[in-house]
């Protein structure tokens, strides 16, 4: 075909492609399911080619169309991905972030230079709180905090719930000769953040006694407890998030599936009087497309 299908009919497709039926994709673009369908029909018919089969009264993609949907995807997200850089071109001034000591040096540190190629002439500034559900500092213009997302004077948004696990580095599973078992965690010294807590409660989902995690040093900054982890000192109660490019690297190694959910989530928050401020809602949004985006 010669012209190119509605944006409105690929969004559909695209949609319809990741949740797997049209309730769903409707509920997302939030259309009625039968502008859906309509949508879906349209595109099929212009494309001339077979996008779905019908099973009962539903559909699913055909072979053909899950590979349309994967190209459609492709093409949504370079466009999404052009606005966002060209959305920060001739944006100036400055921007003081503030993030956990956890996230800013595993999560966003290692990121900087995206956010810096989508808004070059903006001056980013990173700072820590003391307390991880801070967002007190009126310097700051935008917070990533970790809490249960009731902070006051701020517009708040979700972006991450977090799961703890255990992790080690490759040295220390050298020198245990592997972890066939949670009681073999108990061979290695146990790394705490602020109380032994997490670690308590990991062994009561391990089935183990609370009081087995009584054991090892206390940290009082989470880059101290990484530090040490990858040091092979010890196993750490780690961020399944944040320390995700950690693992996929082989610095550290998850060492068995049972984790705990925190009670706690990661949150951006801008206060109120900045959420119109420019470098603000540029760093919102990459933020947002970064992590929220990427998981749909």
């Amino acid at each position: 075909m010669s012209r190119i299908p509605s944006t409105q009919a690929l969004r559909a497709l695209e949609c319809f492609a990741r949740q797997g039926t049209v309730r769903a994709a409707a509920e997302e673009l939030n259309l009625t399911r039968s502008a859906v369908s309509h949508q879906l029909r349209l595109l099929e018919r212009d494309l001339g080619f077979v996008l779905f089969n019908r099973v009962g009264t539903g559909i699913e993609l055909t072979a053909q169309g899950r590979h349309y949907a994967t190209d459609v995807r492709a093409a949504l997200s370079a466009i999404s991905s052009s606005a966002s850089r060209n959305a920060g071109r001739g944006l100036s001034g400055r921007l003081t972030v503030s993030c956990t000591p956890g996230f800013a040096a595993f999560w966003l540190a290692p990121r900087i230079s995206a956010f810096r190629a989508t808004c070059p002439d903006v001056d980013i500034r990173i700072v820590t709180p003391r307390r991880l559900e801070d967002v007190s500092n009126p310097e700051v213009d935008v917070f990533i905090a970790f809490g249960s997302g009731d902070m006051a004077g701020v517009e708040v948004e979700l972006l991450r719930e977090v799961a703890f696990v255990p992790l080690m580095s490759p040295s220390l599973a050298n020198r245990l000769g592997g972890i066939q078992s949670p009681g073999d965690i108990l061979r290695a010294d146990l790394l705490h953040l602020g109380s032994t807590e997490d670690w308590q409660r990991w062994m009561s989902a391990a089935g183990r006694l609370p009081k087995e995690a009584n054991r090892g040093p206390v940290f009082a900054d989470m880059n101290l407890v990484y530090a040490a982890t990858l040091a092979g000192q010890g196993v750490s109660m780690g961020d399944e998030f944040i320390c995700t490019a950690a693992m996929e690297s082989g610095q550290l190694i998850r060492v068995t599936d049972i984790e705990i959910k925190s009670q706690n989530a990661y949150y951006l928050a801008i206060p109120s009087q900045n959420k119109d401020l420019a470098p603000a809602s540029a760093f919102r949004r990459w933020v947002h497309d970064a992590i929220v985006g990427r998981e749909r």
